[in-house]
């Protein structure tokens, strides 16, 4: 299903993907369909749904394409896909369980213009079911090794005026598509869940910044389809976090960081415990540990491409536990240096 009458290459390549996304599928188009930036594509991967979701669509944006997948690639093998499919310098992610304002994409290309030197766009994200709740302000890391979405569940009013963060949340970003494809993308051996803030760790080794625009508001309806707390989302949540840790921190900080992030483990577990879910999250550890071979080969791999310090990405972090334990927004005042800014907007000239 396409459409591209005059055949414009696109600034945008927007990439939803779906899997049994339901009638949250059909409104995640229709706001595409309604957005007032209108020189876009939008390209759903279909990761072998059986609930007839495609089906559903009532209002599509002009330039859609569906690729249908005969298995189910996952989140990161999905939007991999897309990003290689997509003609747009930009690159746009979109879960099938969020709708974007009308502007959404307008105010990521306004920001885009306005500050240059940070080419990772996270957006506002509003609960889906209620609009008193925030449903995430960019994403954070902590020094020791965790990631959470700043200010999930808080008051719509805590919502911070843009600034810069760790990592857009990849229900509703945007990177630079070349730059993401160039760093190979989402690592497909995650399948789901915390690729967001594993390629911006990686991208920000190689010198890119991550604003969070305010004006970029998504509703976002928070696993809607795989469920929060459900057993495969805890599980793949806490394998991934270590693999992330584990593969990109770099090596002093590591050495520094892991004595707390030991004792962060056992409290997972022993929350997952009192939770009912001491299994998926004892299997997570399990499977993280299994696959620390292939992590580390890779780690030794992304330290060629690193350009810059370890005290840079350190100042990047979150360094008070107490910020994760509140799912606390870490959104800092942009940089006034501007040597950096300067050098920043140069290499994003480059590509």
């Amino acid at each position: 299903m396409t459409g591209d009458a005059e055949g414009i290459a696109p600034d945008i390549t927007v990439v939803v993907v779906n899997y049994n996304g339901g009638d949250y599928l059909r409104g995640c188009l229709a706001s595409l369909a309604r957005q007032t930036f209108a020189n876009f594509e939008t390209i759903v991967i279909d990761n072998a749904s059986s609930d007839n979701s495609l089906d559903r669509i009532v209002e599509k944006p002009a330039r859609l394409t569906i690729l249908r997948q005969t298995a189910n690639l996952g989140f990161a093998g999905g939007n991999n896909v897309g990003a290689r499919v997509g003609r747009g310098r930009w690159l746009a992610l979109l879960n099938p369980d969020a709708e974007a304002a009308p502007d959404w994409l307008e105010a990521m290309m306004r920001a885009i213009a306005a500050r240059p030197s940070h080419r990772m766009i996270a957006c506002k994200q509003v609960s889906l079911h209620d609009p008193s709740k925030l449903d995430g302000a960019g994403d954070c890391y902590l020094a020791y090794g965790y990631a959470w979405r700043g200010g999930f569940g808080h008051a719509i009013g805590s919502a911070p005026p843009a600034g810069e963060c760790f990592a857009p949340c990849g229900a509703a970003a945007l990177y630079p598509r070349e730059v993401f494809l160039d760093a190979g993308g989402f690592d497909e051996r995650y399948f789901c869940y915390h690729e967001d803030v594993d390629i911006a760790f990686r991208l920000r080794m190689q010198g890119e910044r991550c604003q969070y625009v305010a004006d970029a508001v998504v509703r976002h309806a928070g696993s809607g389809i795989t469920g929060r707390a459900s057993r495969f989302a805890v599980f793949h949540g806490v394998r991934n976090g270590v693999w992330t840790y584990v593969k990109n921190m770099p090596g002093g900080l590591l050495l520094l960081t892991s004595p707390v992030w030991l004792v962060g483990s056992l409290m997972l577990l022993g929350r997952g415990a009192m939770r009912g879910v001491f299994v998926p999250t004892w299997q997570g550890f399990v499977a993280a540990v299994a696959g620390l071979g292939p992590m580390l080969a890779t780690r030794r791999a992304l330290k060629s491409r690193r350009k810059v310090s370890p005290a840079w990405i350190a100042a990047a972090f979150t360094w008070n536990p107490f910020r994760y334990l509140g799912r606390s927004i870490d959104v800092r005042p942009f940089p006034t240096d501007q040597s950096v800014i300067r050098n920043t907007s140069a290499n994003a000239r480059k590509t």
